[in-house]
Parts: structure tokens; sequence; C-alpha cells
């Protein structure tokens, strides 16, 4: 449960990518090759996303396998 509220708050924690209502609707085609790095603040929030990520993965998995034996 731990590492389930860690994801919610890393997610809530990242910052918002602002796009407007005609980059949503027409599939974001404009922004294909305009995107850049992730960087300072952003890039650790989405490392840290993926680990958290990662570690629910894992323990899911391990709950299953010593909840079956």
């Amino acid at each position: 449960m731990i590492d389930s509220v860690l994801i919610i708050i890393a997610v809530l924690m990242q910052p918002a990518k602002q796009d407007d209502a005609m980059s949503a609707l027409g599939g974001g085609s404009t922004d294909l090759f305009s995107q850049q790095k992730a960087r300072g603040f952003e890039a650790f929030m989405q490392k840290v996303t993926v680990i958290l990520g990662v570690i629910f993965f894992v323990l899911a998995l391990a709950l299953t396998y010593l909840s079956s034996h």
C-alpha cells in the first residue's frame, strides 16, 4: 500500500504538460518533432514514477506467487 500511495503522490507532483484542445483533437502531429527531453525536476519525477511502477509490479508478482504457495 505504501508504494501505491507513493505512486499517486509522484504522479500528482509531475508538472502538467500544457496542450491546447486542437492538438488533443488533431492528434498532436505538429508536436512530433518538437519534443524536448525532460530536465531538472520533471526528469527526476519521471524516473521516480517509473521506479515506483516497477517496484509495484514486482511486489504484485511476488504477492501472487506467495499466495499460491
